[in-house]
């Protein structure tokens, strides 16, 4: 697994040369905008709603001593409960809709590694692109919600949260990477198939997206930069597996085969 992780990390090494070298830029313009815009409207309804979130939690303290300190410590955590979702929104809301920019992103790189301009690929149009995106982004969004919410109430225990907040990064990383992989999966598998195949190949997700959430901590640089980078980083690392595997032009029963 870790070795893996760290597979995932390493794939983003050149990716910012390789765009550049195939002139993939402009396929990124509309992603950036949506990038900007999500992150801007998420942000601002972040800051928002955290101190009421705050005062919401602090609720439950139905005493009168202690009750400044849990309060401070309420909005503390209604901050960060407020940030973490409002990062896992943020983060499927893009890919979702960057979906049909992304997959000729994917192509390219794919046709460049290998070498054929016109592999065998499932023939999908814009809509069917942007409606793979929402239906994986939709299903990632509500299992990584029945995730968080359990993780975040552990916030509450000390020592314990502190492992919390790691758990919560990776699963988050998982997600992200989830999400960036189907871009070139989406080309050569069926839906269920491509939950598989991450599965198959978590590490590689979550080393993906350990980086793409690093990124978000970069004021507006890494919200330009997240989604070229990590894309990029992500297709390099599947493509290679599925030549690995001789998975590029074979029926999915291959992978079937390897459950």
């Amino acid at each position: 697994m870790i070795n893996n992780i760290l597979k995932g990390i390493k794939a983003y090494t050149g990716a910012f040369a390789l765009i550049s070298k195939l002139k993939l830029w402009k396929y990124f313009a509309v992603p950036i905008v949506i990038s900007l815009v999500t992150a801007t409207i998420i942000g601002l309804s972040a800051y928002g709603l955290s101190d009421n979130m705050g005062r919401f939690i602090a609720k439950v303290w139905v005493w009168e001593w202690g009750k400044d300190t849990f309060t401070s410590i309420s909005t503390f955590i209604g901050a960060i409960v407020i940030i973490a979702i409002g990062l896992i929104l943020y983060k499927h809301i893009i890919m979702a809709l960057s979906a049909p920019f992304m997959s000729p992103v994917s192509e390219k790189i794919e046709a460049h590694l290998t070498g054929v301009e016109k592999h065998q690929h499932r023939n999908t149009s814009f809509q069917e692109q942007l409606w793979r995106g929402i239906r994986i982004n939709v299903r990632n969004l509500g299992r990584e919600l029945i995730i968080t919410i359990p993780i975040l109430l552990l916030k509450f225990i000390p020592i314990v949260n502190i492992f919390s907040t790691v758990l919560l990064f990776l699963v988050q990383a998982y997600y992200a990477g989830f999400g960036n992989m189907d871009y070139t999966l989406e080309r050569h598998f069926k839906y269920r198939e491509s939950i598989r195949f991450v599965r198959q190949h978590r590490g590689i997700a979550i080393g993906n997206g350990i980086v793409f959430m690093l990124f978000l901590l970069i004021p507006v640089i890494g919200i330009i930069l997240v989604l070229p980078m990590s894309v990029t980083a992500a297709s390099l690392k599947t493509v290679e597996i599925l030549k690995e595997k001789d998975l590029l032009n074979q029926n999915r029963v291959v992978l079937n085969q390897e459950r």
